[in-house]
């Protein structure tokens, strides 16, 4: 039976008291000026780097120069376009910190990933002064502890306070007090002693050593041929044919006997043609193309001003999978893989996915959780695997909108072992109603559907066993659950 989903009194007001400070930020100087730079920081790290810089590029330049027009020189054009190279490269400056953290931060281990971005954006005079850009100021030491304030935050958020030492949380905290109340004390720190330019370029050369580092430690990915268990059972999803794993010029990918060539781009093996995102799967993959870098994100923000709890809510409909120890498990849609916490330990996990931006979230999660699986990017309707692979297939959210959802379902069923468990869970229409078509962005991928989403169990072929039907979260999402019939039976 399902598990009911729990409520967070507790993570409910805190939501809403740390909404309530970001709101305050735009009012008032003190709190803007520790809240200010979060959420752009947290914005820069769910984008891919040059989408993240173009984005803050535009929300830092395009206001000041809509609200700042006055201030352009009309004494000719020659005037004009200085003024907005020197406004243009003083945003350019302002940017880039938040790219240099967005793209340092996840190389680095444990906390040092929360130094990129205060080392570098108190490094900005020394670069601003070296290209004579006198519209970004000198900052010191009060305003590294406050920027380094704001990526701890955002890096307690990413960890989800799970992997984080009670000790150094405790630590940040105390240090962000001590600087707050530090002007009202007359205490000078022995770096107060130096000057902001001498600082500025101590913290570049940090930022710089830290650079360098990473470049020579970076993210390890996996060999595909080293798994030959797993490659045994891949196939080509469009000849059936079994697959090698080929290496040119150090990058890996998947061949067939006839000559198909599958390439493993950042360990992800891709077995996507054109016609694949077509049609339905194409028109909601652009949705999560969009939205994969905060998808995750979203959902606890969610969560969390409903006060409900995350662990519950996603238990709700992973306790009816009949998982075991030793079990081999296939989640097809698996976006950034979290359902994946929510299964036992020592189970051997696979993911397919549609989107390349859910699977990169997917890829950073795992190294995030210490755990291990295989992750593909391909059609749920046209799987890459061979007959009666996995004890376990399943699929949890987005199987409404497949373009053919009654061939995935048949492909689900083809790699599932005899007697292997299955299920199907996703929204009902009141749901996607209520939730999907009143979000704003949202709301034009789920407007003016042709048809409305009902329970698919007609979908599921008569002679599947322990068919079950059951309606989770007060109706609000259904889950499917079977058995593909044992070997000799009809």
């Amino acid at each position: 039976m399902p598990t009911n989903v729990k409520s967070s009194r507790f993570a409910q007001i805190v939501a809403w008291v740390a909404a309530s400070i970001f709101v305050l930020g735009n009012f008032n100087a003190t709190v803007g000026a520790w809240s200010g730079s979060i959420l752009p920081l947290w914005f820069a790290g769910t984008q891919k780097p040059r989408r993240g810089f173009l984005w803050l590029l535009a929300i830092s330049f395009l206001p000041g120069l809509l609200f700042g027009w006055r201030k352009i020189p009309l004494t000719g054009l020659d005037a004009a376009l200085s003024y907005l190279g020197w406004a243009l490269a003083a945003a350019v400056l302002g940017v880039l910190p938040f790219t240099f953290h967005r793209l340092l931060s996840p190389r680095l281990p444990g906390s040092l990933a929360t130094l990129p971005f205060p080392l570098a954006a108190v490094a900005i005079p020394s670069l601003a002064l070296a290209l004579h850009v006198h519209a970004v100021s000198e900052i010191g030491l009060d305003r590294f502890f406050i920027l380094w304030f704001a990526a701890v935050i955002v890096w307690l958020w990413n960890q989800e306070s799970r992997a984080t030492s009670p000790v150094f949380a405790a630590g940040c905290v105390f240090a962000a007090g001590c600087e707050i109340f530090r002007p009202y004390s007359g205490v000078a720190l022995p770096i107060n002693l130096l000057s902001s330019t001498t600082f500025s370029w101590i913290c570049l050369g940090a930022a710089l050593s830290l650079a360098v580092w990473a470049f020579f430690h970076p993210v390890q990915q996996r060999s595909w041929a080293n798994r030959p268990q797993t490659i045994a059972r891949l196939q080509s999803p469009f000849t059936g044919e079994p697959l090698q794993v080929v290496s040119d010029k150090g990058r890996e990918a998947l061949v067939s006997s006839s000559g198909e060539r599958f390439p493993v781009r950042n360990g992800i093996p891709a077995f996507l043609k054109p016609e694949d995102l077509t049609g339905d799967n194409g028109k909601y993959n652009h949705l999560y193309e969009t939205i994969g870098g905060f998808y995750d994100d979203t959902q606890r923000v969610f969560a969390a001003f409903r006060g409900l709890d995350v662990d519950s809510y996603f238990e709700n409909y992973m306790n009816l999978l009949k998982v075991k120890a030793g079990d081999s498990v296939l989640e097809t849609c698996v976006g950034t893989g979290l359902n994946f916490k929510y299964l036992p330990h020592g189970v051997k996990l696979s993911g397919l996915d549609l989107s390349a931006e859910m699977l990169a979230n997917g890829l950073v999660n795992l190294r995030r959780w210490k755990m291990d699986a295989d992750l593909y990017l391909g059609n749920a309707e046209c799987l890459p695997f061979a007959d009666s692979s996995f004890d376990v297939v399943y699929t949890c959210g987005g199987f409404n909108f497949f373009s053919d959802r009654a061939k995935a379902v048949r492909e689900m069923i083809r790699v599932a072992k005899p007697g292997g468990h299955l299920m199907i869970e996703d929204e009902t229409e009141e749901y996607v109603k209520s939730t999907y078509q009143n979000i704003p962005y949202t709301s034009s991928f789920y407007k003016d559907r042709k048809d409305a989403v009902t329970v698919p169990i007609d979908l599921v072929p008569p002679e599947m066993e322990d068919t079950h039907v059951e309606m989770l979260k007060e109706g609000k999402f259904y889950a499917i659950t079977f058995r593909k019939p044992a070997a000799g039976l009809e």
